[in-house]
């Protein structure tokens, strides 16, 4: 083992101080002690007071004068502590994902912000009541009337709220004082946490699991007792009643003493998830999310810390809540974009989680009715155990679905948005007072260009991905360069109907109150959900069927279950089957997929049009039919032929600067010091571009990117810390910022 002489410290867990690293000497006792997230004693400041610190970097090398470096004093030892398992594991993700130890620093730990602490006090009575009556007789003699209004309040109650009392009884902070110097009463202060969660639920008896569930509950439960902590998959179709199982193998989990982390992918899916929750585990759960004030999340980490809950559930960030002793994370709809950070560092929630649970004695359970290429495949190799949930947990019959080609609505005249076969059924369910939902899939849309006579897209012969439109009348790939005209006929059949694609939700919502005018509309998207509770407030309106109809993006179709709906509409497949990345058929079997599971979930029997120029694409066909494993098997083909993930990883270099020429430059110079070290280093790696971001200017910065491709990510990581040194040195990118994303989820 190799040991180092100097430890970068961070003295102080706090956001002020997360950027200010202090530089210490490792005496040779401590060497084999001083590893990254160890708890120490240093010596600090002019006085030298002992104060305590948690290494978060070695090297061999001195920053400063050897003489200015102070020793450490000791290095703590012991079981670690939540703060060195956190700091250790901002290690893994710097060195893993890329970014400085800052950036993952204040992406994992549970740090203390400038948040004022809530407190409650309260007016105590220490003086006993009859002499407290004699007081008070005393008072009213005297016409006092303040002090008269709160002896008369202590009599009937001997604690009373602190501020409630002033403002009820109007009396002042001079009263107060007196009491107290009189010794008729004590104040007493408790804190209080802000609580993020407002539900009426009331608790519910378990739900009894069919045969499929109990089998996995069982075995999960059965490996997690003999001490074998693997990673689990739970591939169920949508409403096969994945959230039951979850709910049982918590149950256990916690029983143990032990605590549990709930990932799930939308805020928008909070408000159910918890209510799920609540009724089954009481109140010792709490949330996370980014809509809440750093008060309300401030909070909920302390809490956490403390033990006074056993369940937190969130997205992305709830995987670094400072639980002492936890045994599980769940990661729901695994497959979703959003676990990814789309800020430095870019980690990917699922392999966190993965490696946090390593360091914690964890186990990890993922659950999708569509899971990614790259976890689907990890399970076919063993890497994780893969168990599937076949049947609906209500016994319901998969929905009906309709597939319309809308080149054909074209060819009959009907130039809606709408097909006939959709309009038909919106009526009926309406006139059957059921629950509509229309889905526009804008997830990835990106200015695609296709044919609305024929269904030809305009696509890069390089990388076979759609070329995107621009202003300038150009069509581009984002990701080699490639350009070329907008043709203005279609080049495929010649016709005149050849466009940028896309319709919003707005749209929408203006036709449908148009073509429906009686129908009660509710509208689901970034605009009607900007105010905290907006989701809350429009999935809540739509449960309790205040409204008929709900339109909206991806959000409305994850995890939802209105037993009313029995019709959902996909208004235009397409939009991200030709979204510009190559993950685009993936995310549109998920998209159809999950959008086909809200409809029929209970009693009623369910239906779903879904509206495409592309009926014959495998991704529509097989989500359809509701069969992953035909896509898994037609995707893995197109993944091998292109060698994209998960058969090889791909890592994007994104450089960006104020000058255009400087941006150009160093993008350049990166991807001929790229071409260099591969060819030196005997690598098998392929170097895309350099090209222009999709992006390629934002906010005054230019934008510019190189793609690297290879089979083995180790290479990839390799290939990054090589480019990091380059960067720091060559002295060719002053001006300029780097930024790695491995397996990016999205183009630039």
């Amino acid at each position: 083992m190799t040991y180092h002489n100097y430890s970068d410290i961070i003295i102080d867990i706090s956001h002020e101080n997360l950027d200010k690293t202090y530089q210490y000497a490792i005496p040779d006792e401590f060497l084999s002690l001083a590893v990254i997230g160890a708890p120490v004693i240093v010596p600090f400041g002019m006085g030298n007071r002992t104060i305590n610190g948690y290494i978060v970097g070695l090297s061999n090398e001195p920053k400063i004068s050897i003489e200015k470096i102070k020793p450490i004093s000791s290095v703590i030892e012991g079981a670690p502590v939540i703060e060195s398992h956190l700091i250790y594991l901002a290690y893994w993700i710097k060195e893993t994902f890329g970014g400085t130890i800052n950036d993952a620093l204040k992406t994992v730990m549970p740090v203390k912000k400038a948040v004022r602490i809530k407190e409650q006090r309260m007016i105590v009575l220490i003086k006993p009541v009859d002499e407290l009556r004699q007081i008070y007789e005393e008072q009213i003699k005297k016409n006092s009337k303040a002090r008269v209004r709160i002896i008369e309040a202590l009599l009937n109650k001997n604690i009373l709220d602190y501020d409630k009392a002033l403002q009820i009884l109007n009396i002042g902070k001079p009263v107060i004082t007196w009491l107290i110097e009189n010794h008729i009463i004590k104040i007493e202060s408790k804190q209080i946490y802000r609580n993020p969660i407002d539900s009426q639920s009331s608790p519910q008896t378990r739900v009894k699991l069919n045969d499929e569930q109990e089998s996995i509950v069982d075995n999960v439960i059965r490996d997690y007792n003999e001490g074998k902590l693997h990673t689990y998959l739970i591939h169920g179709i949508t409403g096969s009643g994945k959230t039951e199982v979850y709910m049982d193998i918590i149950a256990e989990v916690i029983s143990k003493g032990k605590q549990v982390i709930v990932l799930i992918p939308e805020i928008a899916l909070t408000y159910q998830t918890v209510n799920r929750f609540l009724e089954r585990f009481g109140e010792r759960i709490s949330i996370l999310n980014s809509r809440m004030s750093d008060g309300e999340r401030y909070d909920q980490s302390l809490r956490a810390k403390k033990g006074e809950i056993d369940i937190m559930i969130g997205p992305r960030s709830a995987l670094f809540t400072p639980f002492k002793d936890l045994g599980l994370i769940i990661v729901d709809e695994e497959h979703e974009g959003s676990y990814k950070s789309e800020t430095t560092p870019k980690y990917h929630a699922v392999e966190v989680a993965v490696k946090r649970a390593e360091l914690t004695g964890a186990f990890v359970i993922l659950g999708s009715a569509t899971p990614s290429l790259e976890s689907y495949s990890k399970s076919i190799t063993g890497d994780y155990k893969l168990y599937t949930l076949t049947k609906r947990a209500k016994e319901a019959n998969p929905p009906k679905v309709w597939i319309v080609d809308l080149k054909e609505e074209l060819r009959q005249k009907n130039r809606t948005i709408f097909s006939r076969k959709l309009k038909e059924l919106i009526e009926e369910k309406l006139n059957r007072r059921e629950q509509i939902m229309l889905f526009i899939n804008r997830r990835g849309y990106s200015g695609f260009v296709s044919c609305r006579s024929c269904g030809h897209v305009m696509r890069c012969s390089h990388c076979d991905i759609s070329l995107t439109s621009h202003v300038n009348g150009k069509l581009l790939c984002h990701y080699c360069g490639y350009e070329e005209r907008m043709p203005s006929n279609c080049p495929s059949c010649g016709s005149k109907y050849i466009a940028a694609f896309g319709t919003g939700t707005q749209k929408v919502e203006e036709i449908v109150r148009r073509e429906f005018p009686n129908a009660r509309v509710l509208r689901m998207d970034t605009d009607t959900t900007k105010k905290k509770g907006g989701h809350q407030r429009i999935l809540s309106a739509f449960a309790n069927h205040k409204a008929d109809i709900l339109i909206g993006t991806q959000m409305i179709v994850k995890g939802h279950d209105f037993p009313l709906v029995s019709l959902v509409g996909i208004i235009a497949a397409d939009l991200s089957l030709y979204a510009g990345d190559f993950r685009a058929s993936e995310r549109t079997f998920q998209l159809l997929s999950q959008a086909a599971g809200r409809a029929g979930r209970d009693a009623i029997p369910g239906e779903v049009v879904i509206q495409t120029y592309h009926p014959e694409h495998y991704s529509i066909i097989t989500a359809a039919q509701g069969d992953y494993q035909e896509f898994y098997e037609q995707e893995m083909l197109y993944r091998r032929l292109m060698q994209y993930p998960p058969v090889a990883h791909i890592l994007v270099v994104l450089v960006t600067a104020k000058e255009e020429d400087k941006s150009d430059r160093a993008v350049a110079f990166a991807a001929e010091a790229l071409k260099e070290y591969i060819n030196i280093n005997e690598l098998s790696s392929q170097v895309i571009g350099p090209a222009p971001a999709g992006l390629a200017k934002a906010k005054d910065i230019y934008r510019r990117l190189v793609y690297i491709k290879d089979e083995k990510y180790d290479v990839l990581v390799g290939i990054k810390n090589y480019l990091e040194g380059y960067f720091s040195y060559s002295g060719r990118f002053v001006g300029c910022n780097l930024q790695f994303d491995f397996n990016p989820m999205s183009t630039y």
